[in-house]
């Protein structure tokens, strides 16, 4: 298919029982290429390109929209936690 990629990948990382160290990353992708990343541990989004920066900037402006990344954390990770915790140990 001839055009443009454009994806959102999300994933939540840690390593330990301890969710303290939990960071949750959310990437806008074009054309395979990372052009704005949210990172949990960072607190804001960070540009890789010049669109990317701009629309960083314009983001993190929103004081809704970070509440609602910063919040993905909690969501997303933190809840899905014990889910993937169990089927760890379940294998061990």
């Amino acid at each position: 298919a001839n055009g443009y990629y454009y994806s959102r990948w999300s994933k939540c990382i840690w390593s330990s029982h301890d969710l303290s160290d939990m960071v949750y990353i959310d990437n806008y992708i074009f054309n395979k290429d990372v052009h704005i990343q949210f990172n949990s541990t960072v607190g804001e989004y960070v540009g890789y390109t010049e669109l990317g920066v701009y629309n960083a900037r314009n983001w993190n402006n929103n004081p809704g929209q970070l509440q609602g990344e910063r919040a993905e954390v909690e969501r997303v990770c933190k809840h899905n936690d014990e889910f993937y915790q169990t089927a760890i140990a379940d294998k061990s």
